[in-house]
């Protein structure tokens, strides 16, 4: 090689380098500003929430701490009913989701039958559809069944997911079927087979999907607030946004303390299982 050509080759390579730390700084520095435009808010609510209203727009390293916004902005509201509303609906919504959609995607993913390839790509086409197109049908279809303001109204519209479907599909799919053959061997039934065989190993991609359900129910809004008109039934977004709006007034301390009251389960949740919630996406092969 040529003294001129390992001189090109040094620049190239210097250049190169100078690339790599130049798109690595602008990684970092998006990475950081993201970030802070998600932590400020809830810094600010964390902030108001444990000091006096009179600090709620000044920042005073000093400042006393209090927890009574806690105490104020629980015992204005019915919380505590929100919380059980809460809990049953999620776990309502989810136990449902994996029954139904497990015996779905294990039936697009093993079984023929007629129309199968038809069947799925409704499936399908279900991702496609936003929730919020349904919502006036939704709401004749409870209306009509007698449901409105109640739990399961809010919950049985989402008992069937498209999603939960094709990925649980896809994840039996990848399972051997030597495994079926040595189950059936073995005496085993069909939903014998399912549950001892398939269940297990789709444990992971259950646990992916039950996060993503979880949390998004838990933060649903609009068909809640629209299903409901009673303390009894409402969740806790709903409950949330009517006591920000009429019991609080503009105390700004009260309301960031119930929104942490009732966003902290998730956020705790999140914080003490972030590896196992990234292990499972990856394991279920969600990016």
């Amino acid at each position: 090689m040529t003294t001129t050509a390992i001189k090109q080759t040094q620049v190239s390579s210097g250049s190169s380098v100078r690339e790599i730390s130049f798109d690595r700084i602008l990684f970092v520095t998006g990475a950081w500003a993201l970030a802070l435009v998600w932590l400020l808010p809830l810094l600010y609510a964390v902030w108001t929430a444990i000091h006096p209203s009179a600090y709620e727009t000044r920042f005073d390293l000093f400042a006393p701490l209090t927890l009574e916004n806690f105490v104020e902005a629980w015992n204005a509201a019915p919380f505590a009913r929100y919380f059980v509303n809460t809990i049953l609906l999620v776990s309502m919504i989810l136990s449902a989701q994996l029954v139904l959609c497990t015996l779905a995607g294990f039936a697009f993913a093993r079984l023929e039958f007629p129309g199968k390839n038809l069947l799925f790509s409704l499936v399908l086409l279900q991702l496609m559809v936003m929730p919020d197109i349904l919502i006036v049908r939704n709401y004749a279809a409870m209306s009509s069944l007698g449901l409105v303001d109640t739990i399961l109204a809010i919950g049985l519209p989402y008992f069937a997911s498209g999603f939960a479907i094709f990925l649980l599909r896809q994840t039996f799919k990848t399972i051997p079927k030597e495994l079926d053959e040595a189950a059936r061997i073995e005496g085993c039934t069909l939903l014998g087979l399912l549950w001892r065989v398939y269940v297990p190993l789709a444990k992971p991609t259950m646990l992916a999907f039950g996060l993503v359900s979880v949390s998004h129910h838990w933060n649903n809004f609009i068909w809640p607030l629209i299903i409901t008109s009673s303390t009894e039934t409402r969740p806790l977004t709903v409950g949330l946004s009517i006591f920000a709006t009429t019991d609080s007034g503009i105390e700004w301390s009260i309301i960031n303390a119930a929104t942490l009251i009732t966003s902290g389960p998730l956020l705790i949740g999140f914080l003490l299982f972030q590896r196992q919630f990234v292990q499972s996406f990856m394991r279920a092969g969600i990016k």
